[in-house]
């Protein structure tokens, strides 16, 4: 007998509850095969054919053209048009209802037309049956009385196997009239993680390696995701995680799913360590020689909870955050005026500094009116003028997820509909922008009338949030506001989770889910449980981003050292250890302004044709522009964004020959360290021994003390009997620290 069949055979038997035992069970639907249904639905049964034989895909008839006049809708979204291609299209010869096995949609699938496409599928195939069917009743269409397919399930949602180890998946949909079809055949499988586990068409999964591999089915434009966990083989005795200290919600789910895997924890950071990441993570700045030698004198238990405290509460916080969240929101004088721009920036400060819940923030941007100079939260709409890029704006910022795909079709990869896209832009039509009486100066007013036409009907769609309730199309009033009650609401699943997922990537370097604005069905975290419950600790404190700062800082899972053990080497998504992570392009340079004592002058970028000669105050931080329209090699070639499309693409921290040859030999670091009246002149000038000079610059820019090794072999290289010499020596040991990659990551 075939494996495969035996496999899902015991599947099967396993999921109906036994071998017949008589184990209490609750009674459930019968179940059937979707080409046993006694009459074929061109919606329920045709289109996932066509899907699942790719007939409809991009490649073949569901691209914008079609091939070679045929043409289907990209994975079977729009079914009124498809069955009319299908049955009407090409004269109507395309069915035979007479002979279904003459019909052409048939005699090219299986190859006995020549058909470009290639064979698709066999004549005595389930797939030739059900179409054949329903061509023989008629081809009848699709019809608002059809049955809706409601949900679908992968079974077993959850499974745990060795590396080799195979598991049949089964697809069960259920429909909106109570019926229950076992749909696996036509559901398509895509595994997310194919070093832990891949998936072929017919839904067996085989494990590759260690971890944890999700695996999603599509089915209809609906999706559900079974995990199949495959433990390492570390052999960690329980007790090393019954030791862990576990001092909030973070910890404990982390430890959990690291007993799971079988991945044990590496012990505390140093003091050190722990000064210098929290400072990088929390506020882009190092700790200053001053401070590291205290928190390395200080004996309290409690010293590294007050250095928290002082983190969060400083005006540095803010610079930082208020420079995060103008990265997401756009600020940008490229795009908008610069006293609007300035506006905009303001707003954001000023919510930051507040500490203004980031469900009140969101709701006033979403929902702005009025000048866009006088509240600089309108601008958001004024970057995104158009219902659609609103939408998808709105949703990808505060959302985490992109819906654009469905402005055009279906989304492939998320359950969100044509439909779906154009109900929620439908929310944003009635919003009116006009010039106000100052430079730059915009005003937003709402309006009672106007709605967005959905291409695909010609008609507007129904204005409905996703996954909310339809606003009545003749309701006055803004429709925003109905937009920002779901938007915001705890009971959204997506909001909450979206900002919970950013913060914690900003300092643990990978997000729950990654990549950190991709929230979708088919792209699960890497820890739901703890992901669910962050999410609940946020809404719980009225979404206070700072307390939920607090407790990742506090946990023991941040404070863990980045060195890894050979057990846990080789995760990258369970925070067994800190992942070092480069610094970003902005807080790079300040570091090194900061070190040397040399601070950038920063000139605001001018447009093409134009000039500009002013500059940003003295000593300006890059996290303290108020725009990232500057004129900064550095900033450029170190990956900072251009503020053009929400997105955290736009910033890369990938390496480059660019950036080794600017370290090198480039003038930002080489004019800090040749500057008249920075840290080198002062070092040579106080007269210092050759290891004090050592000490100062490796607490400066390491936030650690040199090792007994470091300071002999640097303290004998800045003894040279020449005052020039000594300059020049110690521009090198800076020079050296500056660009090493201790420096350059957080660790």
């Amino acid at each position: 007998m075939n494996t495969r069949l035996v496999q899902r055979w015991l599947s099967l038997v396993w999921l109906a509850g036994g071998f017949g035992l008589g184990w209490a069970r609750a009674a459930e639907p019968a179940v059937t095969a979707a080409h046993e249904t006694a009459e074929p639905s061109f919606r329920n049964h045709v289109q996932p054919v066509l899907t699942k034989m790719g007939c409809n895909m991009g490649a073949c008839h569901g691209a914008a053209a079609g091939k070679n006049g045929f043409v289907l809708s990209l994975r079977g979204y729009n079914d009124e048009a498809d069955f009319l291609a299908i049955t009407r299209g090409a004269t109507g010869r395309r069915i035979v209802p007479s002979d279904p096995g003459r019909s052409l949609l048939l005699l090219k699938a299986t190859g006995v037309v020549p058909h470009k496409g290639g064979k698709r599928f066999e004549p005595t195939s389930p797939e030739h049956r059900l179409i054949a069917d329903w061509i023989a009743a008629g081809a009848p269409g699709p019809k608002d009385a059809d049955a809706r397919m409601t949900r679908i399930k992968v079974l077993p949602e959850h499974s745990t196997l060795k590396p080799g180890a195979t598991q049949a998946l089964t697809v069960r949909a259920t429909f909106s009239d109570g019926r229950v079809e076992d749909v696996t055949r036509w559901a398509k499988f895509t595994a997310a993680n194919a070093q832990v586990v891949n998936v072929d068409d017919a839904g067996v999964a085989t494990v590759q390696g260690f971890g944890e591999g999700p695996v999603s089915a599509w089915y209809l434009s609906q999706m559900a995701v079974a995990s199949i966990t495959s433990p390492f083989t570390n052999g960690v005795p329980a007790a090393v995680f019954a030791e862990v200290r576990k001092r909030n919600f973070i910890d404990e789910r982390v430890t959990a799913k690291l007993q799971e895997l079988d991945l044990p924890p590496s012990p505390p950071a140093t003091d050190g360590e722990f000064l210098r990441r929290a400072h990088l993570d929390t506020v882009g700045m190092l700790p200053s020689a001053e401070q590291v030698r205290a928190f390395l004198d200080d004996v309290g238990p409690d010293k590294r909870d007050r250095a928290i405290e002082r983190l969060l509460a400083s005006p540095e916080f803010v610079d930082y955050w208020t420079y995060k969240w103008s990265d997401l929101l756009l600020v940008n004088s490229a795009k908008l005026p610069p006293r609007a721009a300035r506006a905009y920036h303001a707003w954001i400060r000023q919510n930051v500094e507040a500490g203004t819940p980031w469900d009140v923030m969101v709701r006033d941007l979403v929902t702005a009116q009025g000048s866009t100079l006088e509240h600089g939260a309108g601008n958001f709409f004024i970057l995104h003028d158009d219902p659609r890029l609103m939408a998808e704006t709105t949703t990808q910022a505060f959302l985490g997820m992109s819906v654009g795909c469905a402005k055009c079709h279906n989304h492939p990869m998320e359950k969100w509909t044509n439909d779906d896209y154009y109900a929620l832009a439908n929310l944003f039509s009635r919003v009116r922008a006009k010039n106000g009486r100052g430079e730059g100066e915009r005003l937003l007013v709402a309006s009672d009338s106007g709605d967005l036409v959905q291409p695909r009907t010609g008609k507007p769609q129904p204005p409905r949030p996703l996954d909310g309730r339809p606003v009545p199309p003749d309701a006055r009033g803004d429709r925003r506001a109905a937009l920002a009650d779901w938007l915001v609401s705890r009971d959204n699943p997506y909001f909450a989770k979206a900002i919970v997922n950013r913060v914690w990537a900003n300092f643990f370097g990978v997000g729950l889910v990654e990549k950190v604005d991709d929230l979708r069905v088919t792209n699960p975290a890497s820890n739901e449980k703890l992901f669910a419950a962050a999410a609940t600790y946020l809404a719980d404190q009225r979404f206070d981003l700072k307390a939920l700062m607090r407790e990742i800082l506090r946990s023991s899972t941040y404070q863990r050292s980045s060195q890894p053990l050979p057990g846990n080497a080789a995760d990258t998504r369970f925070y067994s250890r800190y992942y070092p992570k480069r610094l970003m392009a902005e807080v790079i340079l300040d570091a090194m302004s900061q070190v040397t004592g040399a601070p950038t002058e920063f000139r605001p970028d001018a447009p093409p044709g134009q000039k500009r000669d002013d500059l940003y105050p003295a000593g300006f931080r890059a996290l303290q522009l108020p725009d990232n329209f500057v004129q900064s090699y550095f900033l450029k070639n170190f990956g900072r964004p251009d503020r053009l499309q929400t997105c955290e693409c736009e910033r890369s921290s990938e390496p480059s020959v660019a950036q080794v040859l600017h370290l090198a030999n480039g003038d930002t670091l080489n004019r800090k360290l040749q500057a008249p009246d920075n840290v080198v002149a002062r070092q040579c000038s106080a007269d210092k021994a050759p290891g004090k000079i050592v000490d100062d610059a490796y607490l400066s820019a390491l936030a650690r003390m040199p090792s007994d090794r470091e300071r002999t072999l640097l303290a004998a290289a800045l003894d040279p009997p020449d005052p020039k010499q000594l300059r020049a020596a110690v521009e090198d040991l800076y020079w050296a620290l500056l660009s090493s990659k201790e420096f350059l990551f957080n660790h």
